[in-house]
């Protein structure tokens, strides 16, 4: 009542976040707590020039989300939410401290469909972009917004085909500039693998992404996740083009078949992990030079441990 009463007023919208925030850690108070995220993301459109107040918003609300999530309570921000944050990142798109807040709050967000969406309709990407290639050192930015353009890339509902098209670059040049940090590299191989799902790599890109992607695999060979992500990238990327497949064998660094026997016999414990191994081995043989290549390297005996240790599935 309060909040809403001096809505106008700053210090007492100031005021009432920081007194919310003494009660985040109660976790009796959440269900008090979800009922306010709008009443906070109001105070922080009201006084969007106000920095303090904004990373004080952003703070409780990131807060609240989290202990949602450890309660295993389903939350959905409404779009008013949605776009008193994006207000924030965009008027202040040069504070590296404030955006990286926004950035995780976004992500936490777009992990449902319902919040997906209505990022969607805020017209998140291009912004998302921009922070990417202004912050491109920041890991824990690149992190988030990987992850929100994942959500995006991989969802069924009709994103902008062009603006992820524009995603592309970008997302490789995170790839790049992160590949010995395996949590971001991890983020940006799960959305190059949903920007080649939904065909938005260009013929030019086919080759670069290949290198990128084995370059990602043999950096982080013992990451599970990004070991999946990125076979299952480069079987999308060798289901498109030849050129691809044969950077896959003759890469100057070596080839991308021992980087997946090497993949296996890490993770040969792992269902999904061989399964995605599987999926790239699958696009592998169309293509006659490349089974050369598989042959050549005792390619067989691994598909034959595989299909021995899981003749069941």
């Amino acid at each position: 009542e309060f909040m809403q009463a001096f809505w106008d007023i700053e210090e007492a919208q100031a005021k009432s976040i920081q007194h919310l925030a003494s009660f985040v850690r109660d976790k009796s108070a959440l269900p008090y707590l979800l009922t306010l995220t709008e009443l906070i993301s109001f105070a922080m459109k009201t006084h969007v020039d106000s920095l303090k107040l904004q990373g004080d918003g952003c703070s409780l609300l990131l807060e609240i989300l989290s202990q949602a999530l450890e309660q295993n309570v389903v939350m959905a921000l409404d779009e008013n939410v949605t776009s008193s944050l994006l207000e924030t990142v965009r008027k202040h798109s040069e504070n590296e401290e404030l955006l990286s807040l926004v950035c995780t709050l976004l992500m936490m967000i777009s992990a449902s469909e319902v919040g997906a969406e209505n990022l969607r309709k805020a017209g998140v990407i291009p912004d998302l972009l921009s922070i990417l290639r202004n912050f491109l050192h920041n890991e824990k930015i690149c992190l988030s917004c990987c992850g929100v353009l994942w959500s995006l890339a991989a969802s069924q509902n009709n994103v902008d085909q062009a603006l992820l098209k524009s995603a592309v670059p970008v997302t490789s040049a995170v790839l790049q500039e992160h590949l010995q940090n395996g949590i971001v590299a991890e983020s940006a191989c799960s959305a190059l693998w949903a920007l080649s799902l939904q065909g938005c790599l260009t013929e030019n890109e086919y080759e670069p992404t290949t290198v990128l992607l084995l370059d990602a695999l043999r950096m982080n060979p013992e990451r599970p996740v990004l070991v999946k992500n990125a076979c299952l990238a480069l079987a999308s990327l060798l289901r498109l083009s030849e050129i691809a497949a044969l950077r896959f064998v003759m890469d100057s660094k070596g080839s991308g078949i021992n980087l997946i026997k090497d993949a296996y016999h890490l993770h040969f414990d792992d269902p999904e992990a061989v399964e995605n191994i599987c999926v790239l081995t699958n696009e592998m043989v169309q293509y006659d030079d490349v089974v050369l290549d598989m042959l050549s390297q005792k390619m067989e005996e691994l598909l034959s441990e595989i299909k021995i240790r899981f003749s069941s599935s």
